[in-house]
């Protein structure tokens, strides 16, 4: 046995922790001094860019952590870019100025788009992404469905995304994985992972889980989100006294996905990513102390 499946046998989630990514906004980045100190070199780092945060911003974000020897991957949510000049001016500058090949194409939160753009195929399909030097895209995934695309309740429309997408990476060449959205159960997602194999998908799944936070942060952030089965996780935990005021941390869920890889070494489920509800500092602690 070599030291890597020793690793697995002994410690799934020290070995499911190896590449690890986590998200960050510029104004949550603004309160860390220095990220080196946080997470390992090299690692994946996504910034978010919500409704209302300016593209200056998140340009300052990028080039301070490309800085760091982070590799920086920024998200474009669709709706919120006006046009192809807005798309194509943002590409350039983050691949010019800060040296990004990487980001995270995406709708984006907003019902109604604030241009010609209403999902991420269309940013995609534009070519400017290999035009302009970026080697790897990550697209969303949502492990317990999606009602703001399929209202019917389905995933016709989400599964559909997905094979063109799959096509789309095969085609250009893009090196392509499925970021998804926070969960709290593992056994939805290993479910989705299944099923989207089985149905012809894959690309890698990294995914989601919500840093160490307050319960009631976490509870806020999951109904504004729309996350579905795994927040009866949160609710059940609600009801007993003794943790509501005990920060939750993601040790459940992370450890039912490790040993859920290291049984099924072909699953699609790849790698984790952490979003910092409850701050950068106390997500990099627990990530910290897990691979440790």
């Amino acid at each position: 046995m070599d030291v890597v499946k020793m690793v697995q046998a002994n410690d799934p989630l020290k070995a499911f922790l190896d590449g690890v990514s986590i998200e960050v906004m510029p104004r949550t980045l603004a309160k860390i001094d220095d990220m080196k100190p946080l997470m390992a070199p090299g690692s994946r780092v996504y910034i978010a860019h919500i409704e209302g945060t300016e593209f200056a911003d998140m340009l300052d974000a990028a080039k301070r952590l490309s800085a760091d020897g982070f590799e920086v991957m920024p998200h474009f949510p669709s709706r919120l870019i006006a046009d192809r000049a807005t798309l194509e001016d943002r590409i350039k500058r983050y691949a010019g100025e800060a040296g990004v090949s990487s980001a995270l194409v995406l709708g984006g939160a907003t019902a109604k788009p604030a241009g010609e753009y209403a999902s991420s195929m269309q940013i995609l399909e534009t070519g400017l992404f290999e035009k302009h030097g970026f080697t790897r895209l990550h697209v969303a995934g949502h492990p317990e469905g999606n009602p703001d695309i399929d209202r019917d309740g389905g995933t016709a429309e989400v599964d559909a995304a997905l094979l063109w997408k799959q096509d789309y990476a095969r085609q250009t060449g893009t090196e392509m994985a499925i970021a998804t959205q926070f969960a709290f159960d593992a056994k939805p997602v290993i479910a989705w992972a299944e099923r989207l194999a089985a149905m012809g998908i894959a690309l890698p799944i990294h995914v989601g889980v919500a840093g160490p936070a307050k319960l009631q942060t976490l509870i806020k952030y999951a109904v504004a989100c729309g996350v579905g089965p795994s927040l009866s996780v949160l609710q059940k935990r609600a009801k007993d006294l003794t943790k509501l005021l005990k920060p939750f941390t993601p040790t459940e869920v992370a450890s039912a996905l490790a040993a859920h890889k290291a049984e099924h070494p072909e699953s699609l489920i790849e790698k984790l990513h952490v979003f910092p509800l409850g701050g950068i500092q106390n997500s990099a602690d627990w990530i910290g102390e897990k691979s440790a």
